[in-house]
């Protein structure tokens, strides 16, 4: 008895379908941090954590500005007390208070995941779940065949979509 050769669109579905559940779990992570990145100037689940560091004393403000970060002003300043939006430097003891929000834990990693870049070992992951999901979207046109009406419903469906993602990013 001669093996049947497999068509090419079945093999795609297994493959899409496989995948898919193998990387559920990540795309899980990449959802749920992509969501909360919006929310990444607000303090919206973030907490105040407050850290103190002994620094040199009679220092003026630009020289600790540093340790404030990005965005640190100037709001005003009473005796040996300079106060930054987020913190405190007292000029007598070296003593800088500096306030900052951050996320739970387990969402911060979410969120170094999602942000990793060519200097974190998980670039590697990052690359590989991209171009997982570039095959999902390729997959997806070869999962049925064009003459089979949910292929030509899903063109709408895609055409719409692409239409979508156009008018965001012009907007």
């Amino acid at each position: 008895m001669a093996k049947r050769k497999t068509p090419f669109s079945f093999q795609v579905r297994i493959i899409h379908r496989y995948l898919g559940y193998f990387l559920s779990g990540i795309m899980f992570v990449y959802a749920l941090s992509g969501i909360i990145m919006i929310y990444r100037d607000t303090d919206f689940l973030k907490t105040e954590v407050i850290t103190e560091q002994k620094l040199e004393t009679n220092l003026t403000a630009n020289q600790v500005k540093p340790i404030f970060k990005k965005r640190a002003k100037v709001i005003k300043k009473e005796g040996d007390i300079i106060y930054f939006n987020n913190g405190t430097y007292n000029q007598t003891t070296g003593i800088a208070s500096v306030k900052k929000q951050e996320l739970p834990f387990i969402l911060d990693r979410m969120e170094h995941l999602h942000k990793a870049n060519t200097n974190s070992p998980l670039y590697f992951l990052n690359i590989f779940f991209g171009v997982s999901l570039l095959f999902f979207v390729l997959s997806a046109f070869w999962m049925y065949t064009p003459k089979m009406p949910v292929f030509k419903k899903g063109m709408y469906f895609a055409a719409g979509g692409i239409v979508l993602t156009l008018i965001l990013l012009f907007i």
